[in-house]
């Protein structure tokens, strides 16, 4: 799972650029691939992701003709912390995400499977999709997922991809009530099973 603001207007941005994605004309895959060959490395950014106010990078590079290894990074710092010391609605977190691809074509052309172990600290509150509803949840988390994607070759030195994961996330966190941040209720495991990863990513190849 990205552990995402999953906001109205995120989740607008997502399913927006999931459809344009999918009328993505013809043509672009029908270019000579010879122009692409020989890219070594990606530079990339989740666009609906940074529809939750998070800043994020990728860098991914080639390690054989039908492998590469990816590290995606992604960092939200708004707290939502009140003068009075109470919490509003957040989504503070730093999220790494590395993960190693095998590519049926060629490295950064057409699909892909990968395997992902991301790591995550976060401070989320009254996020109400999240369970987060009315309290302050800080913690961490970790595991390990399986993607499919596909990457479109967009120009010489521009690619669009789409991916998506599933996996299981353990999470070890504390609970506070938002009125009240410091008086920590209760210590908190949860075992998930799910979507752990979602993306659309505009990359510069080099």
């Amino acid at each position: 799972m990205n552990i995402v603001k999953l906001s109205i207007s995120g989740i607008k941005l997502i399913l927006q650029t999931f459809l344009i994605v999918s009328i993505m004309p013809v043509f672009a895959q029908n270019k000579a691939l010879s122009e692409y060959k020989g890219s070594m490395i990606g530079l990339k950014t989740n666009i609906p992701y940074w529809g939750t106010a998070s800043f994020n990078a990728g860098l991914e590079a080639r390690l054989a003709a039908k492998w590469t290894f990816e590290v995606e990074a992604g960092l939200n710092p708004f707290s939502g912390k009140n003068d009075d010391g109470s919490y509003g609605k957040s989504m503070r977190h730093l999220r790494i995400h590395p993960e190693i691809r095998y590519w049926f074509c060629e490295a950064f052309h057409q699909s892909f499977i990968g395997l992902h172990v991301p790591y995550i600290l976060y401070n989320v509150s009254d996020i109400k999709l999240l369970g987060t509803e009315g309290e302050r949840h800080q913690g961490w988390g970790t595991g390990i997922g399986v993607s499919y994607g596909y990457q479109w070759l967009l120009h010489k030195n521009w690619n669009l991809e789409a991916t998506l994961g599933v996996g299981y996330l353990y999470f070890g966190y504390d609970r506070f009530p938002c009125t009240n941040c410091g008086n920590k209720q209760t210590d908190n495991h949860k075992h998930y099973f799910g979507p752990t990863q979602a993306a659309v990513s505009l990359i510069y190849m080099f």
